[in-house]
C-alpha cells in the first residue's frame, strides 16, 4: 500500500519537469552531495536553446538582480514537512463556513495551499510590509541545501520568529525586501485562476522594485495598472524633505496576457435573446451621493413593482440610461427583494463599452477611516493604519467577484474579510475568503495588547467574529444566507515524526520509533486535514464524523475521502466501508492487526470498490 507523502510538493521537481517537456535535451543526470544519482538540468545546453547565437560566456542581459536571488528561488521551491492543524475552539460555524483563516507563516501557508488551490483563486489582495525601515519583514534562511532544510523544517520553531527589523542601522535595504516578496509573489501565482488577478498596496520606498519583481514573476504584459489611491486627507507636517506623501499605490497585474482575445466561455444565452450570447455584468456604482448624487436613486421594476433600492455607491448609471436599459429588457431582476439587480453585457457590444475602470481609486476613504471602523469594532485602537473597508470593496466590485475565492496572505487586522462580509451582504454574493497571517506579537505597551491581544492575528480573528456578527444584525433577512463563519487553521511542524522522512538515517537500536511514527500530542483532526493537504482537497469540505464498529470514521464530502485513523483496523470494518465506494480512504499504517490483514484490505476495495485510491499514513 502506498503512503501519502505528507509535506508540500517538492516545486524543483515540477521545474524540472517543465523544462523537459520544452527542451528534453537539456535534461541529464548527476549525482548529489551522497553519491546518489539525480535528474538535473543542463545549464550550458539550457542557454544555448535560448539564444540565436553561440554562447560562450556570460552575457549582459536585461534582469532584474540583487545579493539573494538564487536563495529566494530555493526558498520558494524547497519543499517543507510541516502541516496545518484545524482549531475549532477558534473557529465560528466551523462544520459549514467556505471561510478559511491560517495563523502561521504566510510563506509555509502559501506552500501548505499549493496543491490544495492550485489555479482557483480569482483574487489576491495583500498588503504587506512598505519597507519604511520601522516595519518588520519575515526572515527567511533557506541557505543550507534542500535536506538540511527538510530536517530543521520539522524542528518546532517559537511563534513569530521570523520576524526582523528591516532597517538602515543593521545594513538591511532592498534586498532583503525583495527576498521576503519574491518567493511569495510566485507561489501565489500558482494559486492565481487563470483570469485572476493580484492587487498590492505599496508605497514609494518599494513600488519600483515591487513593479520590476512582479514583471518577472507574472511577465511584464500581465501588467494591467498601478492604482493611485489618496490615503491622506491632511499634509503630514513631519515630513523631512518638504513633500507630503498623501498616496499610496495599489499595483495590479493578471495572469491572462493584456490584448489577448476575450474569453468566450462565460457569455452564454439561456433566453435566445435575439442579440446573442450575454453576461451577467455588474451595475454597482463607485461614488458616495455626496459626490455623484444623480447615480443615488431607487431602482424599482416597474413590472413588478419591486423596489431594489440603492446601493450606497449608487448606481453606475444615471436614471435616463437605465430606464433605456429596462425599456431594451437589459435588466437582470433578481428573485429576492434583497438582491440586487445586474445588467446584460453582451458579447458582440463589448468593444464599444468601456469595460476598465479608473486608475485613480476613491478620495473619500482615507487612512484614518480604517483606524475609525477599527475603533468603533474594538472600542479603542488595537490596530494602527488599517486599509479601510470602503477601499477594499472598491477593488472587489471592479473585479466582479460574486462566488469567487479572495485571498489575503498579509492580512493584518483582516479588513479583506471584512469587505468579502459586507458586500456579501450587499449584493447577494457568495465571495469566500482565505486569510494568512503570521502571529507578530503586539508591543506590551499597545492598546491591544492591554486589550488582551498578544498577537496581530488575535485581532485579526476577533475583528471577523464581530464583523460577521454585526453584520448578520443588520441584515436579518438575509442573515441565513450570509457566511460569517470561518474554519481557523495553524501553520505547525508535521504530525509525523522525524523517522517517516528520513527512514534510511535509522540506527538498528531505534527500530521501535517505526511503531509509532505519528506524534503523541496529535488529534485525528489534526492527521485529517494533513490528508487533506497531502491529496489537494479544499480545507472547507463538509465533513461527518461517525462511530463504526467502535472506531472513528471522518466522511468527507459523503464519499470524496473516508478516513480512519485508529487502531485495530478488521476487515468487517473494511468491508463496510468499501460499500460506500469511495474515491479516495486512508489508514494509518501501524492500524493493521497484521501484514496479511493489510494486503487484504487492498483486496477488498479492489473487489467491493475499484475505483477507490487505497493509501496510508
Amino acid at each position: 500500500m502506498d503512503k501519502l507523502k505528507m509535506q508540500s510538493p517538492n516545486l524543483v521537481d515540477a521545474n524540472i519537469d517543465k523544462i523537459a517537456a520544452l527542451f528534453p535535451n537539456c535534461i541529464t543526470e548527476d549525482r548529489d552531495e551522497n553519491s546518489i544519482l539525480r535528474r538535473t538540468v543542463d545549464f550550458d545546453q539550457l542557454r544555448q536553446e535560448l539564444s540565436p547565437s553561440l554562447v560562450d560566456g556570460p552575457q549582459e542581459r536585461y534582469t532584474l538582480s540583487w545579493p539573494g536571488k538564487n536563495e529566494a528561488i530555493l526558498t520558494a521551491n524547497a519543499p517543507i514537512a510541516k502541516t496545518l492543524r484545524p482549531c475549532e475552539e477558534e473557529s465560528v460555524d466551523f462544520v459549514k463556513t467556505k471561510n478559511i483563516y491560517i495563523e502561521g507563516d504566510n510563506l509555509d501557508a502559501l506552500k501548505l495551499l499549493q496543491e490544495t488551490y492550485l489555479n482557483k483563486i480569482k483574487m489576491i489582495y495583500i498588503d504587506p510590509p512598505y519597507n519604511t525601515g520601522n516595519d518588520f519583514i519575515y526572515d527567511d534562511d533557506f541557505s543550507e541545501d534542500t535536506d538540511a532544510f527538510l530536517k530543521r523544517s520539522n524542528q518546532k520553531d517559537e511563534e513569530g520568529n521570523r520576524l526582523v527589523a528591516n532597517t538602515e542601522a543593521n545594513g538591511r535595504f532592498h534586498s532583503d525586501w525583495l527576498s521576503m516578496m519574491y518567493p511569495r509573489l510566485r507561489l501565489a501565482r500558482n494559486l492565481m485562476r487563470d483570469d485572476g488577478v493580484i492587487f498590492i498596496s505599496i508605497d514609494d520606498n518599494e513600488v519600483h522594485n515591487l513593479r520590476k519583481a512582479c514583471d518577472e514573476v507574472f511577465g511584464e504584459d500581465r501588467f494591467i495598472a498601478v492604482f493611485i489611491w489618496k490615503s491622506r486627507l491632511n499634509k503630514d507636517n513631519r515630513s523631512t524633505n518638504g513633500s507630503s506623501k498623501d498616496h499610496e499605490y495599489i499595483i495590479c497585474y493578471g495572469k491572462q496576457i493584456r490584448g489577448s482575445e476575450r474569453d468566450r466561455s462565460q457569455y452564454k444565452n439561456p433566453d435566445n435573446d435575439h442579440r446573442g450570447p450575454w453576461a451577467s455584468a455588474n451595475m454597482v456604482g463607485l461614488a458616495t451621493a455626496d459626490r455623484r448624487p444623480n447615480l443615488h436613486f431607487d431602482l424599482i421594476n416597474l413590472a413588478t413593482g419591486i423596489n431594489y433600492g440603492c446601493p450606497k455607491m449608487g448606481w453606475r448609471y444615471e436614471p435616463k440610461t437605465m430606464n433605456k436599459l429596462m425599456a431594451e429588457n437589459r435588466i437582470l431582476w433578481p428573485d429576492d427583494i434583497n438582491g440586487r439587480p445586474r445588467r446584460k453585457a453582451f458579447y458582440n457590444e463589448l468593444e464599444s463599452e468601456y469595460t476598465g475602470f479608473s486608475s485613480i481609486l476613491g478620495d473619500k476613504w482615507f487612512t484614518k477611516d480604517g483606524t475609525a471602523e477599527i475603533d468603533s469594532i474594538f472600542g479603542k485602537r488595537v490596530m494602527d493604519f488599517p486599509k479601510p473597508i470602503n477601499l477594499i470593496s472598491e477593488i472587489l466590485e471592479q473585479g466582479d467577484l460574486k462566488n469567487d475565492i479572495i485571498l489575503d496572505f498579509f492580512a493584518g487586522s483582516s479588513t479583506t474579510a471584512h469587505a468579502v462580509m459586507q458586500l456579501n451582504a450587499e449584493d447577494g454574493g457568495n465571495r469566500k475568503f482565505i486569510m494568512v497571517q503570521i502571529p507578530e506579537h503586539c508591543d506590551e505597551k499597545s492598546e491591544a495588547f492591554k486589550a488582551g491581544y498578544k498577537n496581530i492575528s488575535e485581532i485579526g480573528k476577533e475583528r471577523i467574529r464581530r464583523a460577521g456578527k454585526k453584520i448578520k444584525e443588520e441584515n436579518q433577512i438575509t442573515a441565513n444566507k450570509l457566511d460569517t463563519g470561518f474554519r481557523v487553521f495553524k501553520v505547525d511542524t508535521s504530525n509525523m515524526r522525524d523517522v517517516y522522512y528520513t527512514p534510511d538515517e535509522l540506527k538498528q537500536g531505534n527500530l521501535e520509533l517505526f511503531k509509532d511514527h505519528i506524534k503523541h500530542d496529535r488529534r485525528p483532526e489534526d492527521l485529517l486535514f494533513q490528508v487533506f493537504i497531502d491529496w489537494g482537497l479544499e480545507l472547507t469540505l463538509p465533513i461527518i464524523k461517525e462511530t463504526i464498529d467502535g472506531k472513528t470514521v471522518f466522511f468527507v464530502d459523503t464519499n470524496a475521502l473516508i478516513a480512519c485513523f485508529d487502531p485495530g483496523i478488521t476487515e468487517e470494518l473494511v468491508k463496510k466501508l468499501a460499500k460506500h465506494k469511495p474515491l479516495r480512504v486512508v489508514f494509518r499504517d501501524d492500524a493493521f492487526g497484521s501484514d496479511s490483514v493489510k494486503i487484504n484490505v487492498e483486496q477488498i476495495f479492489r473487489l467491493l470498490s475499484p475505483g477507490t485510491e487505497v493509501k496510508a499514513i
